[in-house]
C-alpha cells in the first residue's frame, strides 16, 4: 500500500525558485491546470489589450521542449480556478510553460530577466492563509462533543478577521513600506491601506536611512474657514462655510530650520532681558546652555505631521526633494495576499476565535470564558516572544560594548 502524501509542501523546485512550471506533450483536453501557490490573475490573452497587464504570468509554448525554443504563445486562451483552457486545440509534440511575472518582468529561458524576485512565491511557507485559518478552525473546534458544538461559517469568518486586524497593530511582522520622494509641495499622500506609521527615513547618497520625526512646533488645521472683518466664517451659497488655504501650513513650509532657535524671540516679540539684566533664554547665544537643548528639537533629520485633512503626510523644508521610506502597519485585510498568518501565530488565532465566539454567546458559564480569555492571552503573548526575533548571539554582539572603556 502506497503511503499518501501528507506534506505541506506543494511545489517543485522549479515553480518555487523560477517560477515555472513545464507541461508535456500532448496537452489532453486543450486545458492545463497550474499548481503554483500563487493563484494565477488573468486579464486578457491579447498582449494588445490594456486587461494583458493584469496577467501576473505569461504562457509559452514550444514544438519540441528544448530550452531556447519556447516563445510566447499569442493565440486565445482563458483561465479560470488557475486552469488554462486554450482557444485552440495544441499540436501533439507542444510542450507548454506557466512563468510568473516578477516584480520585474519576467520571460521564461531568460535568467538575466526574471529580476529579483517572483512575487508572491518566495519565503510563503511561514505563513497560512486567513482562509485555511478558518477552514481548520471548523474542522478541529467545532462540531459534537466539543468546547464549540455549533458555529456558523460566518462568525467564524468575522472572529478570525478581527483577530488578523488586531494581531497586525502590534504582534504580527505586518510593517509594510513605501519608498517615495517629497515633492516641492512637501507633502506625500498616505498609502491606500494606512493605519499608522512605525517608522519615517530619509535616504542618503549611501543608502543610509536617518530617522525623521514628528513635531509638536507646528500643526495642520483641520478645517480653515475665511472670515469677514468681525472674525465670523463666511459662507458660500449652499449655507457651507468657505476654506482658504491655512497660513500655518505656508508658514511652516518656507520656514529655515536654522532658526528655529531663535524663532520664539522674533516671533512673538519678547524683550531679550529677563528683568534681571541677565539675557533671555530665548536669547540666540544662550538658548541650550543656561537650561539645556530640547531633545525632541535637537536633530537635524527635520521633521513630519500627518495631515489629517489631506490625507497626507507634510515635511519640513528641508526635506523636500529627498527620497524618504515610510513604514507603517496595515490592517491585513487590505489585499488579498495580506490576509495571511504567520504560522508562529496561528494557535494564538484559534484561540482568540474560540474565545470571541464563546464570549459572545449568552448562558455561558463564566469559568469557561475565563479559562479561554487566559488561554487567549497566554498564546498571545508566546506569539509577540516568538515573533520578536531574538537572537541569543545578535544580543551578544551588542552587549559586547558594554565593556568599552571611555577615555578623555
Amino acid at each position: 500500500m502506497a503511503t499518501p502524501n501528507n506534506g505541506l509542501i506543494t511545489e517543485t523546485n522549479a515553480q518555487y525558485y523560477s517560477g515555472s512550471q513545464t507541461f508535456e506533450a500532448p496537452i489532453v483536453n486543450s486545458t492545463i491546470t497550474a499548481t503554483f501557490d500563487t493563484d494565477l490573475i488573468f486579464g486578457s490573452s491579447d498582449p494588445t489589450t490594456a486587461g494583458y497587464n493584469l496577467n501576473n504570468f505569461k504562457l509559452y509554448v514550444s514544438p519540441l521542449g528544448l530550452p531556447g525554443t519556447f516563445i510566447e504563445y499569442v493565440s486565445s486562451y482563458t483561465v479560470s480556478n488557475n486552469v488554462i483552457t486554450l482557444g485552440t486545440a495544441p499540436q501533439a509534440d507542444e510542450w507548454f510553460v506557466v512563468q510568473l511575472l516578477t516584480e520585474f518582468g519576467g520571460e521564461y529561458g531568460d535568467r538575466d530577466a526574471f529580476g529579483d524576485t517572483v512575487e508572491d512565491n518566495y519565503g510563503g511557507y511561514a505563513y497560512t492563509t486567513l482562509e485555511d485559518v478558518i477552514t481548520n478552525f471548523m474542522i478541529g473546534y467545532v462540531g459534537a462533543g466539543k468546547l464549540i458544538p455549533s458555529a456558523k461559517t460566518t462568525d467564524v469568518i468575522f472572529f478570525a478577521k478581527r483577530g488578523l486586524q488586531e494581531f497586525s497593530y502590534d504582534t504580527l511582522k505586518s510593517i509594510r513600506s513605501q519608498e517615495l520622494t517629497v515633492a516641492s509641495n512637501l507633502g506625500v499622500i498616505l498609502p491606500q491601506d494606512y493605519v499608522n506609521y512605525v517608522n519615517v527615513s530619509w535616504i542618503d547618497n549611501q543608502g543610509v536611512k536617518h530617522i525623521i520625526y514628528p513635531t509638536t512646533l507646528t500643526t495642520n488645521p483641520y478645517e480653515t474657514p475665511s472670515q469677514d472683518r468681525q472674525g465670523i466664517p463666511i459662507q458660500d451659497n449652499v449655507e457651507e462655510n468657505i476654506n482658504t488655504t491655512s497660513l500655518t501650513e505656508e508658514r511652516w513650509a518656507k520656514n529655515n530650520l536654522k532658526e528655529i532657535n531663535n524663532a520664539q524671540s522674533n516671533l512673538t516679540g519678547m524683550l531679550l532681558s529677563d528683568g534681571l539684566g541677565y539675557p533671555s533664554m530665548y536669547g540666540d547665544n544662550y538658548l541650550g546652555q543656561r537650561y539645556g537643548l530640547q531633545p525632541e528639537t535637537s536633530q537635524i533629520n527635520g521633521w513630519f505631521t500627518i495631515n489629517e485633512r489631506t490625507g497626507k503626510m507634510s515635511f519640513s523644508s528641508d526635506l523636500a526633494g529627498r527620497i524618504v521610506v515610510l513604514e507603517y502597519i496595515s490592517d491585513g485585510l487590505g489585499y488579498d495576499a495580506d490576509m495571511k498568518i504567520p504560522k508562529l501565530a496561528e494557535e494564538a488565532l484559534y484561540a482568540h476565535i474560540s474565545h470571541a465566539i464563546i464570549a459572545s454567546r449568552i448562558n455561558q458559564p463564566e469559568y469557561v470564558v475565563q479559562r479561554l480569555r487566559r488561554e487567549k492571552s497566554a498564546k498571545l503573548r508566546n506569539a509577540k516572544i516568538r515573533l520578536s526575533n531574538i537572537k541569543l548571539n545578535e544580543f551578544v554582539q551588542i552587549a559586547r560594548g558594554k565593556s568599552k572603556w571611555i577615555k578623555y
